[in-house]
């Protein structure tokens, strides 16, 4: 019997509660989230279980940051990246975030994090265009202009993976203000 599954990932920036609401129902077939895995997430056999998800972001996380989920009823099950931490407690158990207001914050945590990573790759683009164009002038060799010609494409499909997260919560912050 297999005891290891990958499910797809819509992406967490843009079908986080689908996402979240796939795991629960998985758990109750008993397959646990064992941990995130690129484009998805890793289930482990184990027993059936009424699970809710629910997902954090905190670049800088301690032991008390843990320790507070935990006091809460909620178990950490992984990280990824360093900041995106998902929990896991029984159907029943009170939100991790149930206020707008936390809501939006945890939002807009996510969104200046792959804001940085995103506006880092636009820089970078724009010097490569600044050399291809010196190239096309004569003020530098041909060949540093095909480089960076090569490079602005690469960083083009790069700048793909932080930036549209950041306009998904750009969307989700503009949404959850207006209410």
């Amino acid at each position: 019997m297999k005891k290891t599954k990958y499910i797809l990932s819509g992406g967490i920036a843009f079908t986080e509660q689908e996402d979240l609401q796939k795991l629960s129902d998985y758990a109750k077939k008993g397959w646990l989230l064992d941990r995130m895995v690129f484009f998805g997430y890793a289930l482990k056999k184990g027993e059936p279980q009424d699970l809710i998800y629910s997902l954090d972001f905190q670049k800088h996380a301690d032991d008390e940051y843990f320790m507070l989920f935990e006091e809460a009823g909620w178990q950490h099950v992984c990280t990824t990246g360093h900041a995106t931490h998902i929990f896991s407690a029984p159907r029943g158990t009170k939100p991790i975030y149930s206020d707008i207001e936390t809501i939006i914050d945890k939002y807009k945590r996510e969104k200046h994090f792959v804001g940085k990573a995103a506006l880092s790759i636009l820089v970078a683009m724009v010097f490569l265009l600044l050399f291809d164009v010196m190239s096309l002038y004569g003020w530098i060799p041909e060949a540093v202009g095909t480089i960076s010609e090569i490079l602005l494409a690469i960083s083009t499909v790069i700048l793909v993976f932080p930036g549209l997260p950041y306009l998904a919560y750009q969307r989700k912050l503009k949404k959850l203000s207006n209410t």
